[in-house]
């Protein structure tokens, strides 16, 4: 069984022990952006054909898009056609205006279906139906002291080290005003001003659903000594994950670019034509195999960063074919996991691994080790964490259907994980 002990510091005398722990209408519809004020100017739109007694759609885009509105019914035909989210229609269809700001438009009541408000953005809307949208302000952005509980692996007067919680934001953001970790370190204790006033201290992140280590500059001196060794790509990050499947060969390195996918901008991808994007950046994971789980309906994996690029891990695991377990973003859906874990497991164990399935709510990815040099006294100081309760006991029910440990290397920082 997995054991949930506490994190761990080691400090540079001593060894790191890792612990486990609405009417249809066929054509394209009119569409009308316009200022709330009537003094607003407005540009005429050729793109869309009317008749010509219609009025022309007129839009006007400037400034910050604040008060701006769409008045359009959704059209038929094609992708079109089909049901999309609110939040991303809108988007889709007001150049310039984050999906992020859209969500705080529907959240404040600023867009109706059907002459009907609607304040959830995941609502679906379908051809025929009319949606009004007024573009909400721009809210600036900044952290405030929140009394957030924070798990503090190591504090001194120079550096922070804390196991983040998963579905916790590192610092706020569109869409994550408040409630994030810096919210709750400010309130702890005093950051630089380096970073800006949304991500004082920050030097690295972690995304929302990864939990485990993050290590925070409490002094300006200490934020560039740890930002020019993330630059140098001298901090010793290592994550456990659990895949759906598990990866042929079981060890090997990636160097794959990632950029911004095109298609969807909130998801990255593995660009394998180095022409393909001039916007891809150079990324480099290892990987190996620590064990196999239910016959080979997924894996516990380690992995050790060169780079750190956004969602890498998650990035390279999907281009190997083995998307993690609970990343909805990046292929790794409950049907997929269920559909390689089913006929691995025993009829009986079905139910089980349903239930199992449909509690994961986020990518089963941690940040177990942490190792960087001390921006002020210059030592080599290593910290670990065991994964968190959601983590361990999915693992443990997979083993449950079977598993198969791979003899680790000496070298492995995870050979000390044991049952």
């Amino acid at each position: 069984m997995l054991s949930l002990l506490p994190a761990t510091y080691a400090s540079p005398t001593q060894p790191l022990r890792l612990l486990r722990r609405n009417p249809k209408n066929s054509r394209v519809s009119d569409i009308l952006l316009r200022r709330s004020s009537s003094s607003a100017s407005v540009e005429s739109d050729d793109h869309h054909h009317h008749h010509p007694e219609q009025e022309q759609p007129r839009r006007a885009f400037r400034g910050n898009h604040a008060g701006e509105r769409l008045e359009e019914r959704v059209a038929g035909g094609g992708a079109a056609a089909r049901k999309s989210r609110l939040d991303a229609w809108i988007s889709s269809r007001i150049p310039g205006v984050s999906r992020a700001r859209v969500q705080s438009s529907i959240r404040s009541g600023l867009v109706s279906i059907n002459g009907r408000t609607v304040d959830k953005v995941s609502q679906t809307v379908k051809e025929g139906d009319f949606v009004e949208c007024t573009v909400s302000e721009v809210r600036p952005l900044s952290a405030e002291p929140e009394d957030i509980p924070l798990d503090i692996v190591y504090e001194d007067d120079h550096v922070l080290v804390l196991n983040k919680p998963a579905h916790m934001v590192v610092h706020p953001a569109p869409g994550n005003p408040n409630g994030t970790l810096v919210n709750g370190i400010l309130n702890h204790c005093r950051l630089p001003a380096v970073g800006g006033c949304v991500r004082p201290g920050i030097v690295h992140r972690l995304d929302k659903g990864t939990s485990g280590l993050l290590v925070v500059a409490k002094d300006e001196d200490s934020h560039a000594h740890l930002s020019e060794q993330f630059k140098l790509h001298t901090i010793h990050r290592v994550y456990i994950s659990l895949t759906i499947g598990v990866p042929s060969p079981s060890s090997g390195r990636i160097n794959i670019p990632i950029a911004r996918d095109s298609n969807n901008r909130i998801r990255m991808a593995a660009v394998s034509d180095s022409n393909a994007s001039r916007l891809a950046r150079q990324a480099a994971s290892r990987y190996k195999v620590i064990e196999i789980l239910a016959g080979g309906g997924s894996a516990l994996v380690e992995w050790r960063l060169e780079t750190g690029r956004t969602h890498q891990i998650r990035v390279h695991a999907k281009h190997l074919g083995i998307p993690l377990l609970g990343d909805e973003i990046y292929g790794g859906t409950k049907s997929m996991a269920l559909s390689m874990l089913r006929p691995r497991t025993r009829p009986s164990c079905h139910g089980l691994l349903s239930s199992m399935v449909s509690k994961i709510d986020r990518p089963c990815l941690h940040a177990l080790y942490l190792g960087f040099k001390h921006p002020n006294t210059g030592e080599d100081v290593k910290f670990s964490c065991p994964p968190p309760a959601d983590f361990a006991e999915v693992l443990t029910q997979l083993r449950t259907f079977g598993s198969e440990k791979i003899i680790p290397s000496k070298s492995s920082r995870l050979s000390k994980i044991s049952d």
